[in-house]
């Protein structure tokens, strides 16, 4: 059946979902939420929930990823943020959640973010996570990739996360910059590698096709994003993670048994949000608004990620998500509003356990219905 619908004689567009056009399906089976695991593993990493702390400036601090290892998920440091830009960021984050004008911090971040990455900085913030025992992961962008891996390695990462709006695996470049060749360097490191996003079964399979150990599906944003007004491109999430969940079926087949993970990145701002990402294929889910809504996040109740500063075309804002609950209760509750903001690892639990699944692996196969907005 196709799902091709006609926009007009001369294009046709393919009709994709949302989170919001979905939902799971109870069967006739089901479980007490205690008997549920919520664990994964990647490469030799094991986590005890599937959530990674996305690398914003707002939503993760080394404090705030130590935080989230020790209740058993990944925070990813952003390492072209103001953690590594600035020796004691915190009064400048303190600074800019005074700020309520937009059009001012707008201006302010960008006079905050031109200050330089410093190689020490990363290796300090690194270090400071490794030190409290917890995995260690780190992201930059594909252009500052190949100038700072060096120093990333070196400082002990665990695990290497190259995260951009959309990542291919070839990328057409003019000039002197040398374009990222992300096969090359995925097969020359040791480290194991998350690259994305991606929202399309082939650029998917692409980047698997590269050894990534993991793919991050959308663009990253969500709350905070403006690229489907600015430029016009938009990737409805259960569509997207549907899709690269195919192509992770496919090159296990073609790759002779090779599992790539798929990370859901963006637009996951509710506990049913989450569960509907795992319900299409996902593997895992890096959490931005989501988490920044934490009391001790470092955004103060404020979220943004590095479009909302980029110095010719800001592709993101700034946005008020507000102050819900310690990072502990956001992720373990106890949820004292029925709103789907706090107790995340709960409704998980519970949702698996509604519809009679106790392993997150067998919970990508719970039946989802499409209802009409």
């Amino acid at each position: 059946m196709s799902n091709e619908i006609e926009i007009g004689r001369g294009k046709r567009a393919r009709r994709v979902y949302t989170f919001d056009e979905i939902g799971v399906v109870p069967t006739r089976r089901t479980r007490d939420p205690e008997l549920v695991s919520t664990s994964w593993s990647i490469d030799a990493f094991q986590f005890d929930i599937p959530v990674l702390g996305a690398p914003m400036d707002s939503v993760m601090s080394p404090d705030q990823a130590i935080a989230l290892g020790r209740l058993g998920g990944l925070g990813v440091l952003n390492l072209e943020g103001l953690w590594t830009r600035h020796e004691n960021p915190e009064p400048l984050l303190a600074e800019l959640a005074l700020v309520e004008d937009e059009r001012e911090a707008v201006i302010r971040m960008r006079e905050l973010y031109e200050a330089p990455i410093l190689p020490e900085l990363i290796r300090d913030r690194i270090g400071q996570v490794r030190d409290a025992g917890v995995t260690v992961a780190g992201a930059l962008s594909p252009h500052r990739t190949a100038e700072f891996t060096d120093t990333v390695v070196k400082a002990g990462v665990d695990l290497f996360v190259i995260r951009g709006n959309t990542v291919s695996a070839e990328h057409v470049s003019q000039g002197a910059r040398v374009p990222l060749n992300l096969k090359q360097f995925i097969y020359e490191l040791d480290v194991p590698v998350i690259v994305g996003g991606a929202a399309t079964y082939q650029s998917a399979l692409h980047l698997m096709r590269t050894g990534a150990a993991g793919v991050l599906v959308g663009f990253g944003g969500g709350a905070s994003s403006t690229t489907r007004v600015t430029l016009g491109i938009r990737a409805p999430m259960a569509t997207a993670i549907a899709d690269v969940a195919g192509a992770r079926m496919d090159y296990l087949d073609e790759s002779g048994g090779r599992y790539v993970h798929v990370i859901a990145d963006g637009g996951l701002g509710t506990s049913g949000d989450l569960i509907k990402a795992m319900a299409c294929g996902a593997d895992a889910v890096m959490l931005g608004a989501a988490l920044a809504r934490a009391s001790d996040a470092p955004g103060h109740g404020w979220h943004w990620g590095q479009e909302a500063h980029h110095e010719d075309l800001p592709r993101g804002r700034r946005v008020q998500v507000g102050s819900v609950a310690p990072l502990t209760e956001i992720v373990n509750g106890p949820a004292h509003l029925a709103d789907g903001t706090s107790n995340l690892m709960g409704a998980l639990r519970r949702a698996m356990a509604t519809t009679g699944y106790s392993e997150l692996k067998e919970f990508q196969r719970v039946g989802i219905v499409h209802a009409e907005r």
